[in-house]
């Protein structure tokens, strides 16, 4: 690829490239990731990094990226949902070539996917070779994961908030993840360690093994905002969504992923994966959130704003604002919850709309209530609603 000198011509460029590319269209998102592969399968892709990541954004970097693979007579398959590709020394230079009216300005904020061709590039000619894997992987339709590299690019696209919880197609994601071990951040095969187990322990070079799953935890790829504290890595899985604010403590607490918050949150119990925290919320010590697996009949739970989940108490049905659950109590679908007459009607002024008649309801029927206070009487047991006259408020020093 020739150099292009000015910014008109690299436009012309990128619009050139989409007219006479068969087939072309824009990737709903697209990235350079470092590729881990097996220390026995070498062909096996294990973990895959990437240091920025695009989605539904900076098509003309995609056009360029996908021209300087034509010029080694890669022709993409627009009609696949996602492809992977092996990048190198080349591939950088026709980039860096197209690049150059904006190289100058690639720095901070600016131009980030010129700053990781520039970066690979660097390394290279410092190195004198390219020391690493490095592929190009392109996504065009939200489609079930195949790859292990487009699945590491949608859970990194979920937890810098580049889309919203629950809305891209992690379907297939644990079929394209291996499980592995991990070590100090690194992924290791288990046929590896089952392979050469005699020779590593005899030889005291067997690692160390932090934990095996298929998925890396948050912190290994994602730098939280800088009031965002999580006081132990085991408790944030990567494809988690931490909104600004939130506090991880240890203990009893976890996020899975496609789950998190959305606003400043405490959490000290169990976001399961689907389960969403909205702004203001505490869940309590040992609580925890069902995700859709545990008992939600498949229905995501949301968690409103300025909730309440007391210690240990359980939540199995989507909650509106201003709610709490007392500690130790569990609120499925099914629970049978009394609410007496005077209680239903203050329950109504804040839930415009509502049609619900009676002394006994199942736990379904108050999904998204806003302002519920569920308890349950120490003298008969039972489970009762009413209006919560309590404002849930965050410690502003702790977060």
């Amino acid at each position: 690829m020739e150099v292009i000198q000015t910014a008109d011509a690299f436009k012309a460029l990128v619009e050139n490239i989409k007219s006479t590319t068969k087939g072309y269209k824009d990737p709903l998102a697209f990235g350079i990731a470092r590729v881990d592969l097996g220390q026995l399968n070498v062909d096996k892709s294990l973990q895959a990094t990437y240091p920025i990541i695009n989605w539904d954004e900076n098509f003309g970097s995609a056009a360029i990226f996908i021209q300087a693979l034509a010029d080694q007579g890669i022709e993409i398959d627009f009609t696949q949902n996602e492809v992977v590709y092996d990048i190198n020394l080349q591939f950088l230079k026709d980039c860096l070539n197209a690049f150059t009216p904006y190289s100058d300005e690639a720095h901070g904020d600016a131009h980030k996917n010129i700053q990781v061709i520039s970066a690979l590039y660097s390394q290279i000619v410092n190195s004198g070779s390219l020391e690493g894997e490095f592929k190009v992987c392109f996504i065009f339709e939200d489609a079930p994961c195949q790859s292990v590299e487009a699945t590491y690019l949608k859970l990194y696209a979920l937890s810098l908030a580049k889309v919203r919880l629950r809305e891209i197609n992690l379907n297939g994601a644990f079929g394209a993840l291996p499980n592995v071990a991990w070590s100090n951040g690194q992924p290791i095969e288990l046929d590896y360690l089952r392979e050469f187990e005699i020779e590593l322990k005899l030889a005291n070079e067997y690692p160390h093994i932090d934990f095996v799953d298929k998925f890396p935890r948050f912190l290994q790829h994602i730098i939280p905002a800088d009031n965002t504290r999580i006081l132990e890595t085991s408790k944030v899985r990567f494809g988690a969504q931490l909104a600004a604010g939130t506090t991880v403590m240890p203990g009893a607490s976890y996020i899975n992923f496609n789950a998190g918050t959305t606003g400043v949150s405490m959490v000290e119990g169990r976001i399961s994966s689907s389960a969403i925290v909205g702004d203001g919320s505490d869940v309590g010590g040992g609580a925890s959130i069902l995700g859709v697996l545990s008992g939600t009949d498949g229905n995501p739970i949301s968690i409103g704003k300025n909730c309440l989940l007391g210690a240990n108490s359980v939540c199995g049905i989507p909650l509106g604002d201003g709610c709490i659950i007392d500690a130790g109590l569990a609120i499925l679908e099914g629970t049978k919850v009394g609410i007496y007459a005077s209680e239903l009607e203050k329950i109504r002024e804040v839930n415009t709309g509502i049609t619900i008649e009676g002394e006994i309801f199942k736990a379904k029927q108050l999904a998204f209530f806003n302002g519920l206070h569920f308890r349950q009487n120490s003298l008969n047991g039972e489970i009762t609603a009413s209006r919560s006259t309590r404002e849930i408020k965050l410690n502003e020093e702790l977060h």
